[in-house]
C-alpha cells in the first residue's frame, strides 16, 4: 500500500479553509498539525494492535453532500429542547431557545461559532484538553476537521432541560467523519448535554471524534452519550475533560457501534476540588474490535476521579477496558477509584479488564477491582427456579450488570433507546 505523503494536501487545506471562512489562526493550526503528522507515533493503547487500522484516511474536502431525508423523529418538531442535528459535514437542523440565546449561550456547528464567536472558540479549541501535536491521531484531526459543534453557558447560568446533539455520520459517500465538538462551561454555569451518534448507508469509511468539555470553576456537566456507528466504520474516539477548580463532569457513555473502535475517555482534574465520575457500558459482539482506554489525572489537591466501566461480549469479539488512575505529585487528599468488569457470553469471545494506578503523592486514597468472567450461574439459577426461560433471565442478568450507566443516562427517551439497543444486541 502506497504511503501518504500528508504535505500533498497542504493546498486542499489552506483552500478548505479559506472557502469556509475559518480564522487565520485556524488555519495555522491545521498547517502546523499537518506537518506534524508523520513524525508523531499513533497512541498506545495496550493490549490492543490497531496500526493497520484504516483511520488515517485524509476526508474530501469539497465532497457535494447530497441531501439526505430525516425522519420526523430525528427532528423532533413537536419539542422546543435546544437541539442540533448533523448530517455528514451538513447541519440540518438547529433549534435554541430565545431565553437561552438571551442568556449568552451559544449552540451552533463549529465553523459558525468561529465566524461569530471567535475569541471563545480561540481560546479552547485543541489549547486546554487536547492538543494537536500529541500523537498522530490528533495531529490528523486537527489538520482534517471537517465537522462540528460547539457550546459555550456563560457564567452562572443554569439550563434545566438538557442539550441534544445528534450526529449522523453519512457512509452513503466515499469520505472519513471527523468530528469536533467544543463544550465550554463557564464559571458555575450548570447543564446536562446529550449526544448520539448513528450511521446510515454502507460504505467503508473511517471516523475520527474528538470532544473536549472545559469546565471553569464551580461549573457543573451531566454528559451523556451513546455511540451507534455501523459495521462499516472504523472508529477512533477521543473524549476528554479539562476541570478547573470545585468543577464537576458526570459522564456516562454507551459504547454500542457495529465496527471497530479505540476510544480515549479521559479527564483532567486541574483544579482543587475538582471531580469526575465516569460511568461506561460496552458490548462487543460479532468479530468486533473494541479498546477503551478509561483514564483520571489527578493534578488538584482534594480531587476525586471515579471510573466505572462494564461489558459484555459475543460470539468472537473482542473487548479491552484499560483504566488508568493517576494522581500526580502535590495533588494531596486526592481520590482516585476504579472498577472494570467484563461478561463473557462465548467461549471464543476474548475480554480483558486492565486496571492501572500510577501514584506520585502520600496523603491519598486510591483503589481498584476488575474482573473478567461469564454469567453468575447462581443468578441463573434463581431466575430460572421462578419460572424465568433461560434467554430471559439472561437478559435480565446482563441488564442488571449495565444498568448502573444507563440509569445515570438523563433523557427518558436516550434511556429506554439504550435499553432497546442492548436488547437488540443481545438477541442478534
Amino acid at each position: 500500500m502506497k504511503e501518504t505523503n500528508y504535505l500533498d494536501y497542504l493546498d486542499a487545506v489552506r483552500h478548505a479553509s479559506l472557502m469556509k471562512g475559518e480564522p487565520e489562526w485556524m488555519l495555522q493550526l491545521r498547517l502546523a498539525a499537518l506537518e506534524k503528522i508523520e513524525e508523531l507515533e499513533l497512541p498506545v493503547i495496550e493490549r490492543v494492535r490497531y496500526h493497520r487500522w484504516p483511520l488515517l484516511q485524509v476526508p474530501d474536502f469539497f465532497l457535494m453532500e447530497e441531501p439526505v431525508f430525516l425522519a420526523n423523529d430525528f427532528l423532533a418538531a413537536d419539542t422546543d429542547a435546544p437541539r442540533l442535528v448533523q448530517v455528514g459535514t451538513q447541519t440540518a437542523f438547529e433549534q435554541l431557545p430565545m431565553e437561552l440565546i438571551e442568556q449568552g449561550v451559544v449552540f451552533t456547528d463549529i465553523f459558525t461559532a468561529m465566524e461569530e464567536h471567535p475569541e471563545l472558540v480561540k481560546k479552547a479549541y485543541m489549547q486546554l484538553a487536547v492538543k494537536p501535536d500529541e500523537d498522530k491521531l490528533t495531529a490528523f484531526h486537527a489538520a482534517f476537521m471537517n465537522s462540528g459543534m460547539f457550546l459555550y453557558v456563560p457564567k452562572n447560568v443554569v439550563i434545566e432541560e438538557p442539550l441534544e446533539a445528534l450526529f449522523i455520520q453519512n457512509n452513503q459517500e466515499t469520505t472519513s467523519f471527523i468530528k469536533h465538538v467544543l463544550i465550554y462551561a463557564d464559571t458555575n454555569s450548570a447543564f446536562t448535554y446529550v449526544e448520539k451518534y448513528q450511521t446510515i448507508g454502507e460504505i467503508s469509511n473511517a471516523a475520527n471524534i474528538v470532544v473536549e468539555v472545559i469546565t471553569k470553576p464551580g461549573a457543573k456537566v451531566k454528559f451523556s452519550a451513546v455511540d451507534e456507528l455501523g459495521e462499516q466504520t472504523t472508529t477512533y474516539f477521543n473524549r476528554r475533560g479539562h476541570l478547573l477548580g470545585d468543577s464537576q463532569i458526570e459522564w456516562a457513555i454507551g459504547v454500542m457501534n457495529q465496527g471497530d473502535v479505540i476510544a480515549d475517555f479521559d479527564s483532567d482534574l486541574i483544579g482543587e476540588g475538582s471531580h469526575s465520575e465516569v460511568k461506561v457500558v460496552a458490548i462487543s459482539m460479532g468479530q468486533q474490535i473494541q479498546a477503551i482506554d478509561t483514564r483520571v489525572t489527578n493534578y488538584g489537591r482534594h480531587s476525586i476521579g471515579h471510573i466505572l466501566q462494564h461489558g459484555v461480549i459475543r460470539e468472537k469479539a473482542t473487548l479491552t477496558f484499560n483504566g488508568i488512575g493517576h494522581i500526580i505529585k502535590g495533588a494531596k487528599g486526592a481520590d482516585a477509584q476504579q472498577e472494570s468488569r467484563v461478561l463473557m457470553l462465548s467461549d471464543k469471545a476474548r475480554g480483558d479488564a486492565n486496571p492501572i494506578l500510577l501514584i506520585d503523592e502520600n496523603d491519598v486514597t486510591a483503589g481498584h477491582a476488575a474482573s473478567v468472567g461469564r454469567v453468575d450461574p447462581e443468578e441463573m439459577y434463581y431466575l430460572m427456579s421462578r419460572g424465568i426461560p433461560k434467554e430471559e433471565a439472561e437478559r435480565l442478568v446482563i441488564r442488571g450488570f449495565l444498568g448502573s450507566v444507563i440509569a445515570a443516562i438523563p433523557l427518558k427517551a436516550i434511556r429506554d433507546e439504550l435499553v432497546e439497543t442492548i436488547e437488540g444486541k443481545l438477541t442478534k
